[in-house]
């Protein structure tokens, strides 16, 4: 008796989890709404030395504080928050935290002799196989860190004070505009470099398309490039004024912030432009939620803005000082959630049946 019971607090307990998942159908329902669960979004703010998370909603609380002038963020798999923080001295940090916000030094020059100039961590990326590299902000080097931690020196010798912006393609290989040089390199994943593009002038933001074509922001030129997978160029649009980030919503529009005239470019994939927000004060970072909300932090005026998918602005953050970068802390793959929903079906069937086979004794 005592058995049963047990028994059937289980499943009265796993019958709650599961709520009121029926069949497959609604299995499924269960999968798309998971799959379109906000995320929480991630600002670092150069000059008060904070990273700040706000919730869907717009709820701000200080995830990190103390730091020195923090810069780029990315996740792991894992949902391991990554981010770089440059101190005077030429002496920086990449930090680790949590999910749960405990804090390591994950990398530190200071105890590194293998770096005896320093690191000044500004753009950080992933590989596919949780590989983090950095580009330095001074010496003109991209260091590889391993999952474990283990560093080694990925590419040397690019333009000083200008590795800045970093994108992996689907293969792997890593694109690095060198921003003082004009050029863009890329290294295969077993650091081989070659130069992919020359005669830049200014190349900043990165991007790839769907089809693997890479678009890059020439800061001083006024242009954005494209350039197919072997390496063609063509001017895919002109006439702008200090563009900077870019980012690709799901419809494989690209969205482009141009800073010096305060102004957010739409360009369909066939290039053609239209002015998605004006009247911005030094738009900087892009990024996009699992909704396909556009956010996007404005340096001049200390605020995040959040856009919808048909372009309605609202003030999603205020007060800050500097904000930079934006990174949305990730979902999980929608095989997570799959399985998930096939599990919640499944134990549920159990519970009917457990509870059938009760009311027939």
């Amino acid at each position: 008796m005592e058995k049963r019971v047990s028994i059937a607090l289980v499943c009265v307990a796993i019958c709650a989890l599961a709520m009121s998942i029926t069949s497959n159908a609604q299995a499924q329902i269960l999968m798309q709404n998971l799959g379109n669960l906000s995320q929480t979004l991630f600002e670092s703010d150069f000059y008060d030395g904070n990273i700040y998370e706000f919730t869907p909603g717009g709820a701000q609380s200080t995830f990190a504080s103390g730091l020195s002038g923090p810069t780029g963020l990315a996740f792991d798999s894992a949902g391991n928050l990554f981010a770089g923080d440059v101190v005077p001295g030429y002496s920086g940090y990449i930090y680790k935290f949590t999910q749960g916000r405990a804090q390591s030094t994950f990398a530190s020059a200071l105890s590194d002799p293998n770096i005896p100039t320093g690191i000044d961590p500004f753009d950080l990326a992933f590989d596919n196989a949780g590989n983090l590299f950095e580009a330095d902000l001074y010496i003109g080097s991209i260091y590889k860190y391993t999952p474990g931690g283990a560093l080694s020196t990925f590419a040397a010798g690019l333009g000083f004070d200008g590795s800045y912006g970093l994108a992996f393609d689907s293969a792997g290989n890593l694109f690095v505009s060198d921003y003082y040089i004009g050029y863009v390199f890329k290294f295969t994943p077993g650091g081989v470099r070659s130069t992919f593009a020359t005669g830049l002038n200014g190349p900043a933001g990165l991007a790839f398309d769907s089809a693997g074509n890479l678009f890059e922001t020439d800061e001083l030129s006024g242009n954005i490039y494209e350039f197919t997978p072997g390496g063609t160029r063509s001017t895919f649009a002109t006439g702008l004024n200090g563009p900077a980030g870019l980012a690709f919503d799901s419809a494989g529009n690209l969205f482009e912030t141009d800073e010096l005239s305060g102004n957010i470019y739409e360009f369909t994939p066939g290039g053609t432009r239209s002015t998605f927000a004006t009247g911005l004060n030094g738009p900087a970072g892009l990024a996009f939620d699992s909704a396909g909300n556009l956010f996007e932090s404005d340096r001049g005026s200390g605020h995040i803005y959040e856009f919808t998918t048909n372009g309605t602005q609202s003030t999603f953050a205020t007060g800050l000082t500097n904000p930079g970068f934006l990174a949305f802390q990730p979902v999980p793959e929608p095989s997570t959630w799959s399985l998930l929903a096939m599990g919640a079906v499944a134990l549920l069937g159990g519970c009917r049946l457990h509870r059938s086979r009760n009311r027939d004794r």
